[in-house]
């Protein structure tokens, strides 16, 4: 018995000793991995792992306790947040704040269906809330005491500002027309303000602009005498004349033209864009409008703004205004009397007020501006050249054309290179409506069609061709087959001016010849008998100067097609006209 219990004694101590002193363990306490080596025998490979561990007392005493928290732990966190104690903290083990972690990553969605239903359910409590107060709003508005009316007021724009609420308010009439009403009976300025900013935020909305619409509102926004509360009105009524149908001549019934040009007056550049822009769509298509616009000194108001902003939204909107009166007889004096010309920068919308203008050329202020501007590169050249805009084109076109019905400014258009422009881009505008037609495709770029690009330029050929020089250097573009082939264009209006051109080309005897040759008679034949007065004029006009030196037939055979077209809504004039030539008749001879 002693025996054993000394063995068994004597075993613990060797054990001990053993782990105290042997370094090279059997991978049991260190955990080395057992490999097979190449010559197929077994091996342990031994790995020493030196860990040095430093606790500073800077760190918070429950670092060690993060560190051991749960997988779980750690993507609860993360994925509902809400459910962490108050004051506790997880640390993270996110190490780049560019990247997310996986459970960042993981937590992402349920963050975003959290956010989502919070929202839903705000919006729900919204919505119950507005449709609760409506009745009692209703009655507070319309309450004498003008305290309640503004508390009220109050109550209701700050239901407008969220969404579910607006919607409720908007599709109650009865809250819209309170508002309204007490809009105009008041004259506490916070009111006004609170009034005006419901009616500007139920404006964004279709709904809401027909409540106003139909509650009365546009009268109660036709600018008011209070300054805070005008910005909140112009932009009312900007939203209603965009979208609402009816707004406009409501607007024009309530006297607002004339409430809104004096506005013009105003420095903030922003809130004159707006104006201009209700300037321009009461007045676009309407003529009374624009001689309201006139009566109150209106287009000095912007032309002033043209002159001294650069603000581009304003320019832009102004420039439009500008180029909807410029078709107005009575305001195109106006316009250039208070220097419309001058200030107008090189763009689409302003050159067609120039167009426009340009027709009154004959004014020798007009002449002089329009002589320097057709000087000026940075708007002659971007105007022709293929590179802008077709609309920019278009107007530059009919600005020349305008400016050549005035023989003074013949001279100086051609000296600026306008002809060969006007070559080129006819004949770029007729390949591409060529080819466009042939593919049955629209012809338009940019909002323009390219036959009206090619009836411009011909027609600015056309008027320019009156001066002898011009037109020696018109046909000498070899433009003649151009011009021929236009006749047989499907559009009228660019038969009238190729048969135009074709006429005045005519009056040289070269051109005359090479018109014929082209085999224009054909078409022009066809065009006689037309039911447009100005084709069947020019084309009547153009055979007789190209067979002043035929034969006897051909003539006889113009006489006849002469006759018959002038005389063709009157069978009996034309029946005696036919028998008063006679047909065997030979024509004098030259200078008899």
């Amino acid at each position: 018995m002693c025996s054993s219990v000394l063995v068994e004694s004597d075993g613990r101590m060797k054990v001990e000793e053993w782990q105290h002193s042997y370094h090279g363990d059997s991978g049991i306490q260190s955990g080395a991995n057992t490999v097979r080596e190449d010559d197929g025998d077994y091996g342990t490979s031994k790995y020493t792992t030196v860990t040095t561990t430093t606790v500073s007392s800077e760190y918070p005493e429950d670092l060690d306790a993060q560190y051991t928290l749960t997988r779980a732990q750690r993507v609860r966190n993360a994925m509902f947040p809400e459910t962490l104690a108050e004051g506790t903290t997880i640390l993270s083990t996110q190490t780049d704040s560019t990247q997310m972690t996986n459970v960042q990553k993981l937590a992402e969605p349920s963050q975003m269906l959290k956010v989502a239903i919070i929202h839903l359910i705000n919006y729900q409590d919204d919505a119950e809330l507005a449709t609760r107060a409506v009745p009692e709003l209703t009655k507070l508005l319309n309450d004498e005491d003008q305290v309640v009316v503004s508390k009220a007021a109050l109550i209701v724009n700050q239901l407008t500002r969220k969404e579910a609420s607006r919607r409720v308010l908007m599709q109650s009439p009865q809250v819209v027309a309170a508002v309204v009403r007490a809009m105009q009976n008041t004259s506490d300025m916070e009111t006004a303000r609170a009034t005006a900013s419901i009616l500007h935020n139920l404006s964004h909305q279709r709904e809401g602009l027909l409540a106003i619409f139909k509650s009365g509102g546009i009268p109660a926004l036709v600018p008011p005498p209070m300054e805070s509360v005008l910005f909140y009105a112009i932009t009312t009524l900007h939203n209603l004349l965009l979208h609402q149908e009816g707004a406009k001549m409501a607007v024009r019934l309530a006297d607002g033209l004339q409430r809104m040009v004096p506005l013009l007056k105003k420095s903030n550049p922003k809130f004159l864009a707006i104006t201009t822009d209700c300037l321009q769509l009461l007045s676009y298509g309407n003529q009374e409008s624009k001689l309201i616009i006139l009566a109150n000194n209106g287009p000095e108001g912007l032309v002033h703004i043209m002159r001294n902003y650069n603000y581009e939204k304003l320019l832009w909107t102004t420039s439009r205004v500008l180029k909807v009166l410029s078709v107005c007889p009575s305001n195109k004096p106006a316009i250039v009397e208070a220097g419309g010309m001058q200030p107008i920068p090189p763009d689409a919308e302003p050159l067609w007020t120039l167009r426009n203008l340009s027709d009154a050329a004959t004014k020798q202020t007009l002449v002089t501006q329009a002589t320097a501007w057709a000087r000026r590169e940075d708007v002659r050249d971007p105007g022709l050249r293929p590179a802008p805009p077709w609309g920019v084109q278009a107007a530059v076109v009919g600005l020349i054309r305008n400016l050549a019905l005035c023989p003074e400014n013949q001279t100086p258009l051609r000296d600026a290179g306008a002809i060969p422009r006007l070559v080129n881009l006819l004949l770029k505008a007729h390949q591409d409506a060529q080819k466009r037609g042939s593919s049955n495709q629209q012809t338009y770029q940019d909002g323009v069609r390219m036959e009206e690009i090619v009836e411009g330029c011909t027609g600015a050929l056309h008027i320019m061709a009156r001066d002898p020089v011009n037109r020696g250097e018109i046909a000498n573009m070899q433009t003649i087959p151009l011009f021929v082939q236009l006749l047989y264009s499907p559009v009228d209006n660019v038969k009238r001016v190729a048969a135009g051109i074709l006429c005045e080309l005519a009056l040289d005897k070269q051109s005359a010849d090479l018109i014929d040759k082209e085999g224009a008679s054909s078409p022009l034949m066809e065009l006689l008998h037309s039911s447009n007065e100005g084709i069947a004029t020019y084309a009547a006009a153009v055979l007789f100067r190209i067979s002043e030196d035929k034969n006897t037939d051909y003539k006889k055979r113009v006489s006849v097609e002469l006759t018959h077209s002038l005389f063709r809504h009157d069978p009996a004039a034309w029946e005696r006209a036919h028998n008063a030539v006679p047909m065997d008749a030979g024509y004098a001879a030259d200078g008899e």
